[in-house]
């Protein structure tokens, strides 16, 4: 066996577990997709990318289930998606609300900032759940500094409210709107909570320049991933 031998074989294998890994993500996002017709193509590619940088990264355990909200869409629409990464399945479509800073029915202003009343964009770990004002909640960690990274000393969490009332929003124009948490109907609250909490990954997106062009999870292995704006 000539000496180069054993390196090319073990090139080679590398080269066909990247084939592998590549296959099955493609499979995944393609059964995601098949499973939420009516979210982004794109934003959930970016979801599951930067998701899998995190992990990479070590900034976050890879997650069994992993929430996407979309706030380039109006809060008259379902548009939090609530996926199983295990099973390539859709858990649960929901309204979500935004924060009052951020704008009326769609928003367009986001922060980092206490007292913005806005809402965060990036990556959140999801942690632990507690009993507060808004009741069952869920608290959130922005993994992004200056993006998210104040989400917990600005108590942006998730939790259940009237407010998020979708047959009131169809005669008033937009859902309630919180002080920046992403909150939900409070019949979905639990369900969704309980899902994500202890470890699980949340996904907020809308189209904020400097975020898109700036996120360490965005084209962590590629850069051609670099969303379009």
């Amino acid at each position: 066996m000539r000496r180069g031998a054993p390196a090319a074989a073990l090139l080679a294998g590398v080269f066909a577990l990247c084939a592998t890994a590549q296959a099955l993500a493609q499979d995944l996002l393609a059964r995601l997709e098949a499973s939420a017709p009516e979210l982004d193509a794109k934003v959930l590619a970016l979801a599951l990318e930067t998701t899998d940088c995190a992990a990479s990264a070590g900034a976050a355990e890879r997650p069994a289930r992993l929430a996407v909200i979309d706030y380039t869409r109006p809060s008259t629409t379902r548009r939090l998606w609530l996926f199983d990464l295990d099973k390539g399945s859709l858990l649960k479509h929901e309204y979500v609300a935004h924060g009052r800073g951020s704008g009326g029915n769609v928003p367009t202003r986001f922060s980092n900032a206490e007292g913005s009343y806005q809402s965060s964009i990036g990556l959140f770990a999801a942690a632990e759940t507690y009993q507060g004002a808004n009741g069952y909640s869920l608290r959130l960690d922005g993994l992004e500094p200056g993006v998210n990274d104040r989400a917990r000393e600005r108590l942006l969490v998730m939790h259940g409210a009237d407010y998020v009332d979708p047959v009131q929003a169809q005669r008033q124009g937009r859902l309630g709107r919180s002080w920046g948490c992403p909150a939900l109907r409070p019949e979905a609250a639990r369900e969704v909570i309980d899902a994500l909490k202890d470890g699980q990954l949340l996904f907020a997106y809308a189209h904020d320049a400097a975020w898109l062009e700036g996120s360490r999870f965005f084209g962590c292995d590629k850069a051609e991933h670099k969303p379009a704006r």
